[in-house]
Order: C-alpha cells, then sequence, then structure tokens
C-alpha cells in the first residue's frame, strides 16, 4: 500500500475496495462495476491476502451459482422448478399489464416476462418500475397448474447500501490534500491518477460533473475507446444509459396515455450514449427537451418538475486541427440535424475527448479507491442538498462578455467541481482559479461552435473571461482553437447570399477563407471537398452538385442496446453493411424455438431487400429430436420462399456451436451478444412495436461490427 491508500484506509475503513480485485473478476461478464464491488465489500473487506483470496473465490462463486448468463435462462428456470427457489443476482424490472390489471415483474437473463410479485416490492420504488434495478432476487416455484405464473418473487434486496450517512462522508475530508482527494475519487473509477497529467485529471472529473450538479447539460464527443460512456452505464446506480434509438416524449418526459412521468423523473443521470444515432420522429421532443434543460421543467398537459442530469456522449470522426480552421465544419459535426441552435446553446460544458487516451490496462488502478456505490450515494445526497451557487456568486467575478446562459453554465460546473472536490471547505485562492478557468473554457468551446454556425453576431462574444485575485481580467482560450482564425474571427456570409458553398449542412455558413495549414497528421474532411484555400483562390468557379450523393463509409462499430431501447431493427444496425455481399454465414446456437425462427426470417428479408445475396447458411443447435424435427420443417418452408427469390437456404446442426456471429461475404463480421434473439416479447400482438422492430423494445446486449481483411 502507498500512504493515500494508508490514509483511505484509516479513515474510511469499510468504505473502500481494491479496485485490482475489480478488474480481475471484471473480465468476462457484464455485470456492472457497482455490483460487483457490493459483492466485493461483503466478502473482501480486508487486507490480509489470504482472506483477500478467499474473498476473492467466494465473489467468484456466488456469481457462478447466482448470476444468470443470457443463454443459460432455461437453466436457470429448471434449476428454481427442481430446488423450489433459488437466488440470483440480475435486473428486475417490474411492468403494470393494463388488460389484467396487474403487476408482473421480469428479470433480464432470467427469461421470463410473468413473474408474480408482492406489493411490497415495488410499492415506493419508482425506479424498479422505470429501467428496473439490480438486485438480489430469490425466486419461488409455483407448481399449482391452474395459476398463470411459474415463479415468484419470494425475497428482493436492492444491490446498494442499506445506509449512508454524509456526515461521516465529509468527517475526514480535511485529511486530504486537494490533489490527494481528486486520486482517491480516480482511483474510484478504476484508474491510476499518476498515469494522467492535471489537465486530463480534471477531464475525468468532469465526466462526474452530471451526478452532483441537477440539471447539468454535459457533453463529450471524441474517439472510441476512451471510456466516454463507463460512469453513465457502471459507475452509479442513479443513472440510466441510453443506447441510441428513439428520444420519445413519452420515454424521456411524460407518458401522457399511462399518466407517468418518464426517465427524468426516475433517474439522477439520463444518458445518451451514441449521440449520433438518435432519432427523434416527434417534433416536439426537442422543444420539450429544450424546456427541459433550460431550467428543469417541461408541459404535457400539467408543467412538471424533474431533476435529472443530461449527459450526451458520441464519436467524433473528423481531424480536430482540421474541423477547427474549416470554415464549413465545427465540434458538433456528429450531432442529429434535429439539434439546433437553441438546445446546443444550453450545454453547460464540452469536454474535448480527443484529449482522452485510450483505455489499455496500464492506466488501470491496483490501488484502495471509494466502494463506488458508497460514492456514488454521496454524490446524489450532493445534487439533492447541496448547493454551492451563493458562495461563488461571493468569491467569483466573471468578465463582461460573460452573458446569461454562459454565466450560468459556467457556474453551474464551477458547483460541480466544488461537491466533487471540496464537499465540505473552501477551496484556496489558486484552486478556485483553476476551476474558474476549467469551467470557463468548457463553455467557450461551445459558443465558439455556436459563433461558426451563426450568420450574424448573436454568439459572437466568445472572449469569456473572468477577474482574477489580483483584480485583472483573464480571457481563457481552448487550446486546439486559440491561434486559428476561422474559429476566431469567421467571415460573414453577405445576408443577400442565399447560396450556401458546396457541402454545407447549415442554413447559413459564412463564406470560406484560406485557413492555416493543417497538422502533419490531419486527415482531410472529404476527399471530393476542396480546400477552403483553394476555393479563395478561385472564386469564379461554378459551384457543381455532385449527381449522386457519395458512398457512406463503413466503420468498425462497438456499442451497448440497453433494456429497452428501441430504434434497433437488424436493418438499421447492420443493413449498410451487406452492400455487395454475395454470401452469408449465420451461426446462432439459438435459432429453435417459433419466435427465434421467426427473426430468423426478418434477418433473411432485411438481406434479400439490402443485397444480391445468392447463399445463406446457418448453423445452430438443438437440444432433442423433437425439437430438431420441428426446426427442420420451418427451415424447409424458409428455404422454399428463398429459392423462389433466387436464394438458396442451407442449415446444419452443430453440438459444439457457442458463439454468436454473423459473417458476410465483403469482409465485414456483426457479433451481438444475444445472437438475433434480442427483443422483448410484446404484452400483446396488437400494441406498437409488434411487428416493426424499430419500434420493439429491447433487452440488454453488446453488438460488435469489424472487417476482417482476406
Amino acid at each position: 500500500m502507498d500512504p493515500l491508500d494508508t490514509k483511505l484506509i484509516q479513515y474510511y475503513n469499510g468504505r473502500v475496495v481494491r479496485k485490482d480485485l475489480l478488474h480481475q473478476i471484471k473480465t468476462g461478464t457484464n455485470i456492472p462495476s457497482f455490483v460487483l464491488e457490493f459483492l466485493l465489500a461483503k466478502y473482501c473487506a480486508s487486507d490480509d491476502p489470504k482472506e483477500i483470496e478467499a474473498g476473492k473465490q467466494a465473489v467468484l462463486q456466488t456469481i457462478e451459482q447466482n448470476f444468470v448468463r443470457p443463454d443459460e435462462s432455461n437453466r436457470a428456470q429448471a434449476l428454481v422448478e427442481q430446488k423450489g427457489k433459488h437466488k440470483f443476482i440480475d435486473r428486475i424490472h417490474v411492468r403494470y399489464v393494463e388488460k389484467e390489471k396487474r403487476y408482473w415483474a421480469e428479470m433480464e437473463n432470467f427469461g421470463s416476462r410473468r413473474i408474480a410479485i408482492a406489493k411490497k416490492f415495488y410499492e415506493g420504488n419508482d425506479r424498479i418500475l422505470s429501467g428496473g434495478i439490480w438486485a438480489e432476487v430469490t425466486l419461488g416455484y409455483n407448481d399449482i397448474e391452474d395459476d398463470d405464473y411459474a415463479f415468484y418473487v419470494e425475497d428482493l434486496r436492492p444491490i446498494q447500501l442499506s445506509r449512508f450517512s454524509f456526515d461521516e462522508y465529509i468527517a475526514h475530508r480535511d485529511a486530504f490534500t486537494r490533489d490527494e482527494w481528486m486520486a482517491v475519487i480516480i482511483r474510484t473509477l478504476g484508474l491510476e491518477p499518476e498515469k494522467f497529467d492535471r489537465r486530463v485529471q480534471f477531464h475525468l472529473i468532469a465526466r462526474l460533473f452530471p451526478f452532483v450538479e441537477p440539471n447539468y447539460n454535459f457533453i463529450e464527443l471524441g474517439p472510441r475507446g476512451t471510456g466516454k460512456s463507463y460512469c453513465y452505464s457502471e459507475f452509479s446506480p442513479y443513472s440510466t444509459l441510453i443506447s441510441g434509438g428513439q428520444a420519445t416524449t413519452p420515454i424521456l418526459f411524460y407518458n401522457n396515455a399511462k399518466q407517468q412521468i418518464g426517465l427524468v423523473g426516475y433517474w439522477d443521470v439520463v444518458a445518451f450514449d451514441e449521440v449520433a444515432s438518435i432519432r427523434i420522429k416527434d417534433p416536439d421532443s426537442i422543444q420539450i427537451m429544450k424546456d427541459y434543460m433550460a431550467n428543469g421543467r417541461f408541459s404535457r398537459g400539467k408543467e412538471n418538475i424533474a431533476n435529472a442530469s443530461f449527459a450526451f456522449v458520441g464519436n467524433i470522426d473528423l481531424s480536430i486541427p482540421q474541423v477547427v480552421q474549416s470554415a464549413q465544419f465545427d465540434l458538433f459535426e456528429p450531432l442529429p440535424k434535429d439539434f439546433d441552435l437553441a438546445l446546443i446553446d444550453r450545454f453547460h460544458t464540452y469536454l474535448p475527448g480527443w484529449e482522452m487516451p485510450k483505455n489499455n490496462s496500464e492506466l488501470l488502478t491496483h490501488r484502495y479507491g471509494f466502494i463506488t456505490d458508497y460514492l456514488a450515494a454521496a454524490f446524489r445526497e450532493l445534487a439533492l442538498h447541496h448547493t454551492r451557487i451563493d458562495w461563488i456568486n461571493r468569491h467569483v467575478r466573471l468578465g463582461l462578455s460573460v452573458e446569461g446562459r454562459d454565466e450560468k453554465a459556467i457556474k453551474k460546473t464551477i458547483s460541480a467541481m466544488l461537491k466533487i472536490l471540496h464537499p465540505i471547505g473552501d477551496p484556496s485562492p489558486q484552486e478556485i482559479e483553476e476551476y474558474v478557468a476549467y469551467a470557463i473554457e468548457g463553455r467557450r468551446r461551445i459558443k465558439e461552435q455556436l459563433n461558426k454556425r451563426k450568420s450574424d453576431d448573436e454568439y459572437a462574444h466568445i472572449d469569456l473571461s473572468y477577474i482574477n485575485a489580483e483584480g485583472k481580467e483573464v480571457v481563457v482560450y481552448c487550446p486546439e482553437s486559440r491561434y486559428v482564425s476561422a474559429t476566431q474571427m469567421p467571415v460573414r456570409r453577405a445576408i443577400e447570399d442565399t447560396s450556401p458553398p458546396s457541402g454545407a449542412r447549415f442554413d447559413s455558413v459564412p463564406q470560406p477563407e484560406p485557413v492555416a495549414h493543417s497538422a502533419p497528421d490531419a486527415r482531410p474532411i472529404s476527399p471530393t471537398q476542396e480546400s477552403a484555400g483553394d476555393q479563395a483562390a478561385s472564386p469564379a468557379a461554378p459551384l457543381e452538385t455532385p449527381e449522386a450523393p457519395p458512398a457512406v463509409e463503413l466503420k468498425e462499430q462497438h456499442f451497448r442496446i440497453t433494456y429497452g431501447a428501441t430504434g434497433f431493427s437488424y436493418d438499421s444496425i447492420f443493413g449498410k453493411y451487406l452492400t455487395g455481399v454475395k454470401e452469408v454465414i449465420v451461426e446462432d446456437p439459438y435459432i429453435r424455438s417459433t419466435h427465434q425462427i421467426q427473426n430468423l426470417v426478418r434477418f433473411c428479408e432485411t438481406v434479400i431487400r439490402r443485397a444480391s445475396v445468392k447463399t445463406i447458411h446457418l448453423i445452430t443447435t438443438t437440444d432433442n429430436a423433437t425439437q430438431k424435427a420441428e426446426a427442420v420443417n420451418a427451415f424447409s418452408d424458409l428455404a422454399q420462399s428463398l429459392l423462389d427469390l433466387g436464394v438458396k437456404f442451407t442449415w446444419e446442426f452443430r453440438d459444439t456451436l457457442h458463439d454468436r456471429q454473423i459473417s458476410f461475404s465483403n469482409g465485414w463480421i456483426v457479433k451481438i451478444g444475444r445472437g438475433l434473439d434480442f427483443y422483448q416479447k410484446p404484452d400483446s400482438w396488437f400494441t406498437v412495436g409488434a411487428h416493426d422492430m424499430d419500434l420493439r423494445p429491447c433487452m440488454e446486449t453488446m453488438v460488435d461490427i469489424y472487417r476482417v481483411t482476406p
């Protein structure tokens, strides 16, 4: 142990855990970190090597006996039937079925949507009714044949701290320096702070801002593999992550039909992963989102108030040096076109994800940190019952260019930083100056990009500043754009000039101007786009419109579909990867039941719509001769219908098959954790989503799409 480990154990004994134990057990399982740490705290609350090793084995045994893997639902159900009851660790959700006038529980991996549950387990627990919670659930078996259910909840214990004392949390904060406390927070995330410079350490803390500041609007765009979505899926039981799909008003805000508040009413943080893939079909959703992001209020027949923060994370694939030097492109390029200027202006900070290092094992810590759930509970207390705005108003002076929304954003960011690093006590003058500068930079990054998009001077006051202790005004810049004229002084397009430049995607884009040279490793924004310098050198050259849109660039993708997410039909996931495909091989051990074979039919329909495919080959398994015979009959019918369309369908049964993947003859591979069977069964075949798979809620699963070079 290092001195910080010793100090942490001295003052927070029983509230900390060795993070390398989490890394060792986390590999190979999709259980959230806060669930694993719940078990580690239960069995490994010691610094004795022998006791820790015994505790690890106890945790692994608990996972083996009680955690249900998605492909083991039948075995889990049989276990309950044979033993009479069994305890599971799983995500449980309770839904109300109106036509039956009763509540049913469903467990994500257990595979049953009709688990009887007593009122005492869900009454007063809003989150179990919206999105679900992770819990230790004891299921019993009901052998009464006349009943319409086979399983019931005998006991349910949420995997969270049973008690939390905020006074205990802040009692020993003054025993740590600011840098020590920041190191503890970063180690709690599983990372070693000594591997990062001060700026990146601040970025890691910034990812936690939505947890401590209510109604905080955060955005991070950057390359893949930097851990952008980790905090929102793994760190806290009080946040939920939406992976793409449709951000509808009923889901997010209020369902008028059910008279039920949406996700913002149940969760402290609602995070949007892969923000570029968000599809908003209802125009009212954007307006309601704007209202909510501005003041935490929204109206759906009546006014509602909620405290949930929004976090938007996604990938940006363009060269940052070229984007900031471009007259046409900006750092919000990946956002959906529905995200207009007014909505973007409501973001409080923009974290530059391109400055974050790629995840690798060398960045992980083997030191002690807080039990994740303990820190999440502290952050929740800070968000709901503590404010630092009054202190900020007394101690921080901002410059004249800071306008209304700028001031609100900057002060909320400072408040979040203070809550995380100084839950009690005041920072030093040097520390507060660091926080103010960091907060202003995050807001300036937003305003600079708004200024590039707007044809007038509405957002032109980008030189945001503060007054330091000596009474001098200090202007804060973003490092990526400080010396770039295209961002600092964008040329305005004349108001009578109504024709946008070639390739422009916005209504108002300034005329291009010569720009500074790109960094040596910067790649072109588009292989067919003229550089700004070329356009300026030939002002009379006509703007040509291409006869056909450029081909879509196919990219490797790795993302998680969360429980209840919509917008994930087979076509939307991998339809664009079918170009030029002649042969498809489907390896999936679970194409046997009727609904699974129906999914295969939907998959085949997607393939023949998208590609001139010649053959589709299926590799699967069966449990017994009867099941095999039924599957063969169904496959024969499918083969005949495909043959009529000129497609040959073949199949084989392989007993040793375990992995799931779909291989296309053009080299692309699609791996879905649950295979083709990742959709929830509809409550009724007469409900929306019963037939349109884009509208069908999903089970949670990982999707990996990559290309294998021959």
